[in-house]
């Protein structure tokens, strides 16, 4: 799959965020890498201070991360349905990661 392809499942991904939760995302940014250097089979990473856990101290910080791991994505999938599937969810997984929920409650509502 070429990588502008990708890029705009990642966008279309980010638009199923309801508006009311879109707005409350503050200083983040989305990037798109080959591969996790630590873990290649990581489909995504949330770096940074969850929501819940922000106080008066985090005013002036780096924006936090979300790192969508393209080849480890498409190395699990067999199709570009697979694919948009697998995008979408990884994406709302590590929003929900800057949200404050944990691993745990995410694979209880099905977002594992």
């Amino acid at each position: 799959m070429p990588a502008a392809r990708f890029e705009e499942l990642v966008g279309d991904a980010l638009d199923l965020v309801p508006a009311e939760l879109a707005r409350a995302i503050d200083n983040v940014v989305v990037l798109i890498e080959p591969r996790n250097p630590e873990d290649p089979h990581l489909l995504g990473l949330y770096h940074g201070i969850a929501l819940t856990e922000r106080d008066s101290h985090y005013g002036g910080s780096l924006p936090d991360t979300i790192t969508i791991y393209r080849d480890a994505i498409l190395d699990i999938c067999g199709d570009e349905a697979e694919v948009v599937d697998e995008v979408a969810v990884t994406v709302i997984h590590e929003i929900a990661h800057y949200f404050g929920i944990d691993e745990a409650r995410l694979h209880e509502l099905g977002w594992g």
